[in-house]
């Protein structure tokens, strides 16, 4: 079997995205499937493409036994609408230039840019024949919305219109969160009998199995790393630090994204010593490593309607990691939390709940070992890449042989 995914972010670039399409890929190749691999030129979240690539428009590339074909995009920071609305646009036209080098598919799975990857994926479904399962990692045009990012009513009715093209291309729909069937099964009129949940998969492997809660520092760490995105409240983070000046408690703060100055000018206003900026973008592996070294993981969302119907892949590798999470939420990532027993769940901008939780997990060390192991256990039973990887192969076999008869 040779399955060919279309992601417009894949490795070395960040973000749940690019995650989710690799660790699909593994899971598919340690299922023993083929797989090659369509992606933009690395460049997420900062936009800064390799020299390598330079003024190429194609460049073939190998990860972990997979071919990965990589296209062109623009060098553009992922930072706004209209950057983004370009970058994707230029995946869409440039990820169909690898057409006539892609030989014998059996499966499209497409992922990114959301549900407009859909239509370049609708050729190489056609040209080989096969089925296409399109990837809805976040419900788009819906979190456009809740990120202040399509404010207009014109291009909100293009989106839906777009999104309803997009799942009626669809052979079979895979969402990674079931908060999201309801939206697109009644206010797009899709088929429930097309759509499967299929969790983010985590890689397990790079979570090392002798987990121990507690670093051997003096101080107890708290840490935040990933997307500087608006979808997380980083002002929750920073008022509870303010509430917590005094305990021998060091919060950190990690990654990159458009948030970040907003971030260092409220460190700088509330005048935090016990806060730390680490702007600075590194590889799979160190983050795993750079996780491992926190007592406590954070999950601060804002509590916007559509993004808390989802679970990103952050939460996933918290879990993965043995460590204890707090999870700001009102959704379902909160529920699904409190259902795993791998942490404590507080409202978005409760502050002062989060000084209390951080507390909490510091003064009663067996909870908090508690926690961890029930994620790792929860992770390690469920969503394996290989567990996903064969839940992908399933709906691939089950949509042939109802659709093209093989």
């Amino acid at each position: 079997m040779h399955v060919l995914i279309l992601s417009q972010n894949f490795p070395p670039d960040m973000g749940g995205s690019a995650t989710r399409a690799y660790n699909i890929a593994k899971g598919l190749l340690a299922n023993g499937v083929r797989v090659t691999v369509i992606a933009g030129f690395p460049h997420y979240p900062t936009g800064n493409i390799p020299k390598e690539y330079g003024k190429k428009i194609l460049v073939l590339d190998r990860l972990d036994n997979m071919k990965v074909i990589r296209t062109f995009v623009p060098p553009l920071a992922s930072k706004g609408f209209t950057k983004r609305l370009l970058l994707f646009t230029s995946f869409i036209v440039s990820s169909l230039f690898p057409l006539p080098f892609i030989k014998s598919v059996d499966g499209v799975f497409t992922s990114k840019p959301q549900v407009l990857s859909i239509f370049p994926s609708v050729v190489y479904g056609m040209v080989h024949k096969c089925p296409v399962i399109l990837n809805i990692d976040d419900l788009w045009p819906e979190a456009l919305y809740d990120l202040g990012m399509l404010k207009s009513n014109i291009l909100k009715k293009l989106g839906e219109f777009i999104a309803k093209i997009a799942y009626s291309l669809a052979d079979f729909i895979t969402p990674t969160s079931q908060s999201y069937v309801k939206t697109i099964v009644n206010k797009y009129g899709t088929k429930e009998c097309k759509i499967a949940v299929i969790p983010i998969g985590v890689d397990i492997s790079l979570f090392p199995s002798n987990l121990s809660i507690f670093n051997k520092a003096r101080m107890f760490k708290v840490l935040y790393i990933g997307s500087f995105s608006p979808a997380y409240n980083f002002d929750q983070i920073l008022r509870a630090a303010k509430l917590l000046e005094g305990e021998e408690i060091n919060i950190v703060i990690q990654g990159s994204g458009e948030m970040a100055p907003l971030i260092r000018k409220r460190i700088k206003e509330l005048e935090l010593e016990n806060v730390e900026l680490i702007e600075r973008i590194v590889s799979r592996e160190k983050v795993a490593n750079i996780m491992m070294e926190a007592n406590v993981l954070l999950h601060p969302l804002s509590g916007l309607e559509n993004i808390e119907k989802g679970i990103s892949t952050k939460l996933y590798e918290y879990q993965a990691s043995g460590k204890p999470i707090i999870c700001c939420s009102s959704g379902m990532p909160g529920r699904y939390i409190s259902e795993t027993g791998s942490g404590l769940v507080i409202d978005p901008g409760d502050c002062e709940g989060l000084a209390r939780s951080i507390l909490y997990l510091r003064d009663h060390p067996n909870d908090a070992e508690e926690f961890g192991k029930n994620g790792r256990k929860y992770v390690e039973n469920n969503l394996s890449i290989d567990k996903i990887g064969l839940q992908l192969i399933t709906a691939f076999k089950k949509i042939s042989a109802c659709v093209y008869n093989t």
